[in-house]
């Protein structure tokens, strides 16, 4: 294999040095750069044009979702493999949908991700097999989660509506006018058919979008 440039997507940077030292032990891989939020990660993908970005979801503010979808609309073959704490059949619908190419969980064996890695260059997917358990189990089940029929973006604005941000906040993050978020706000009721804004968070937690402990953590602030 070729040498294989790296971006390391990551809001730890003690995270980001222990992935820059386990995958630079393989002779072929070099971190060309890194980044903690989505952002760093747009500009450093347009400047370096690594050969495969390595995306954690939970960055601060907007998450990896949108940092997939930003890349990916300038670049529409750009590699990127999510590596998450979410093992939800959710994120990771909604990270293929953006454009990923692989999703493993950060509780899988250190050879996975560089397994990974590789099966990503070469064109292929990648899947860990607690994301492929998720997946079998909902579909096994006959049940759609609601988020299903959501976009990527939605699905993100969603995330970041059920953790109580406001329109212009969002808006902020995303490079939306409040109009568009408010839009979005009342399309996403709609098909996913929440009631109110309390269900819809019910429904954000139900989908693992969000954790209990950050939504008790969002209850103490206010």
């Amino acid at each position: 294999m070729k040498n294989v440039a790296i971006l390391l997507v990551d809001d730890h940077p003690v995270v980001r040095e222990g992935y820059r030292r386990l995958l630079e032990m393989r002779p072929h891989f070099s971190v060309c750069a890194e980044a903690e939020d989505v952002g760093q990660a747009y500009q450093a993908y347009k400047t370096h044009k690594p050969d495969v970005v390595v995306m954690d979801l939970a960055l601060q503010g907007a998450s990896g979702l949108e940092a997939v979808r930003r890349i990916r609309d300038w670049d529409k073959d750009a590699r990127i493999l999510i590596f998450s704490m979410h093992a939800g059949s959710a994120f990771a619908l909604k990270a293929f949908e953006a454009g990923a190419s692989g999703y493993i969980t950060k509780s899988s064996p250190p050879g996975d991700l560089v397994k990974a890695i590789e099966a990503v260059i070469q064109g292929g997917r990648a899947l860990s097999d607690d994301i492929c358990q998720a997946l079998a189990a909902d579909r096994l089940s006959g049940t759609n989660p609601a988020i299903e029929e959501l976009s990527p973006r939605e699905t993100e604005i969603l995330r970041l509506l059920a953790t109580g941000l406001s329109s212009d906040v969002i808006g902020e993050m995303l490079n939306l006018s409040q109009k568009t978020v408010r839009n979005h706000h009342y399309t996403i009721k709609a098909k996913i058919g929440a009631k109110n804004d309390a269900h819809l968070v019910w429904l954000a937690l139900s989908a693992g979008l969000v954790s209990p402990e950050k939504l008790a953590g969002i209850a103490r602030q206010s």
